[in-house]
């Protein structure tokens, strides 16, 4: 499998207080020049807060992870890619509890204070003789700087072609708190959740209670909002961790408000280069209901749209097929009135009053091809119902990728 990678984008986000971080190839991946291994770490004891997939068949990484948080006192979080460590039964938790040991040896911190991802291939044993070697070797590199946060960004990445970093920063009563993320993500993605890792990182102070319910808060608006193929993988994980190394008492109040707004702004900007990085994508796609009865049900429609097969090869092609759009709304399994339902593309009027307006579709058609994102509006009713979802266009590069990926 060959994967064209593209830089990262700029500015690189800064690393909040306290926290240093590194990657590595440790010999999991088979191209020496993509990092395999990478470590968070966290110079005092940090809350932490996960989210994780709603799949069934879920890897032993989520199963470890979801018995140790929200919780307090963490030091690391240590990440591999090229393995997921999934589908490996009574072995697969056992080494992942192995992976978390032998990252709090070299950290010299304890046991239970390491929090692990894994993401790659299903169905295959953890190579921990190169894990151990590789976080040895990746403890030596840790650091705060921008280089640094790239290499670990990469190390957690599979098919994408470049890491997504996001940052913010907020006030509260102890001064100036920032915000750091960094996820992977470009296919094997449907909520719920988004498939995908994430490590969220703060300076401010926060109680684990706190922490879980904003993650999850936050999650919900955003990461649970992408979808490239509807596919829910294994592995699906965000952890947040705030060492409250900016000073001062856990958040309340507005200060937490504050730091939702970050926490929210930071999520969505990883969601959508998420989708901006599927697979073989020329497109984003921005769906946006209105007037559903409630989110889910906008929720729901919006998915089908984002994933109907129709609908993103139409955007590949830069064609404003409405047919398929208002087609994949109405068989999402929501009522509506399709006499009430509106459909824009790009701001472009396309069909009312259950039947299309006349438009130039030349004009739109050019719109599709002159930009990234294309935004589909659909206004479904009068409801108060609604949601912004991303998706990807669907290419034949999609299914390259996917045919080749374990060949």
């Amino acid at each position: 499998m060959s994967i064209s990678e593209t830089p990262v984008r700029l500015p690189i986000p800064p690393l909040p207080k306290g926290y240093r971080v590194a990657g590595l190839h440790a010999g999991l991946k088979r191209n020496p020049t993509r990092e395999d291994i990478s470590l968070v770490v966290s110079d005092i004891p940090a809350t932490a807060a996960g989210v994780y997939t709603t799949n069934l068949v879920f890897a032993a990484p989520v199963a470890f992870d979801r018995a140790r948080t929200p919780g307090s006192g963490f030091r690391a979080i240590a990440v591999n890619s090229g393995n997921a460590n999934a589908c490996t039964g009574t072995r697969g938790l056992d080494d992942a509890a192995a992976m978390a040991a032998a990252a709090a040896g070299v950290l010299d911190v304890p046991a239970d204070s390491v929090l692990v991802l894994s993401t790659g291939i299903i169905g295959e044993f953890l190579p921990l003789e190169k894990i151990r070697a590789g976080l040895t070797l990746v403890a030596g590199r840790l650091a705060a700087d921008a280089d640094t946060v790239v290499t670990a960004a990469r190390g957690m990445m599979t098919t994408d072609t470049r890491p997504k970093l996001a940052g913010s920063s907020f006030r509260s009563a102890a001064g100036e708190c920032t915000l750091f993320g960094m996820a992977k993500g470009a296919a094997m993605v449907g909520p719920r959740m988004a498939t995908m890792l994430g490590v969220i990182l703060t300076d401010a102070a926060l109680i684990p209670a706190d922490a879980q319910r904003l993650l999850g808060e936050a999650t919900e608006k955003t990461f649970n909002c992408v979808s490239v193929d509807g596919h829910t993988s294994t592995n699906d994980t965000v952890l947040l961790l705030a060492n409250g190394a900016a000073g001062g008492q856990a958040l309340r109040g507005a200060d937490l408000d504050a730091f939702a707004q970050a926490l929210n702004h930071a999520c969505e900007a990883l969601a959508r280069e998420i989708a901006d990085d599927g697979e073989g994508a020329t497109h984003v796609l921005r769906v946006e209901v209105t007037g559903a009865a409630g989110r889910d049900q906008a929720r729901q429609i919006a998915r089908a749209v984002a994933d109907s097969p129709l609908v993103k090869t139409a955007i590949h092609g830069a064609d404003p097929n409405w047919g398929r759009i208002v087609s994949a709304a109405g068989y999402a399994g929501v009522p509506f009135d399709p006499d009430r339902l509106v459909l824009r593309l790009n701001g472009t009027l396309l069909f009312e009053h259950g039947q299309p307006v006349a438009f130039d579709a030349d004009a739109v058609s050019a719109s599709i091809k002159a930009a990234r994102e294309t935004l589909i509006e659909l206004s479904v009713g009068a409801g108060a119902g609604e949601i912004r979802f991303y998706s990807s266009d669907l290419t034949a590069e999609y299914v390259h990728l996917n045919a080749d990926y374990h060949t």
